[in-house]
């Protein structure tokens, strides 16, 4: 039961975390493509880029416990090759909703954002954060 508690409290905590994170990332992305007229894609690549770096100081103070074996250079190197491949699948998904389902960017963005929310949370969990069997 201690385990459920803290892995829901720890979703409270990444779900924060990634709100603000999908602020910054979803306004900077509509700033850019509506304000500069830069290319969605383009846009939506450089305020995810910009927003993974406030998501990684964020998520390992407040969200995640940081493994031992490993440096935070490290850390810091594996946290934004999963954010790569995160980002890949959110341009993925928002390209085939836009270009092959019709769907305006705004919406796509969002629907994107839910699967790479967990995707995120996933593969941050097994591969950033300390495993202790104790509680």
């Amino acid at each position: 039961m201690k385990k459920l508690i803290k892995l829901v409290k720890q979703l409270m905590k990444f779900g924060i975390v990634g709100v603000v994170s999908t602020a910054l990332d979803y306004g900077l992305m509509v700033l850019f493509t509506e304000a500069f007229g830069i290319f969605y894609l383009l846009s939506s690549t450089l305020s995810y880029a910009i927003s993974l770096i406030f998501n990684y100081f964020a998520s390992m103070k407040f969200v995640f416990r940081g493994r031992q074996d490993q440096s935070r250079l490290r850390e810091f190197l594996i946290f934004t090759v999963l954010c790569l491949l995160g980002m890949g699948l959110n341009q993925l998904i928002l390209w085939l909703l836009v270009e092959m389902g019709g769907v305006h960017y705004m919406v796509s963005k969002l629907l994107a954002t839910v699967v790479v929310m967990i995707w995120n949370f996933a593969t941050r969990k097994i591969f950033l954060e300390e495993h202790n069997t104790k509680m």
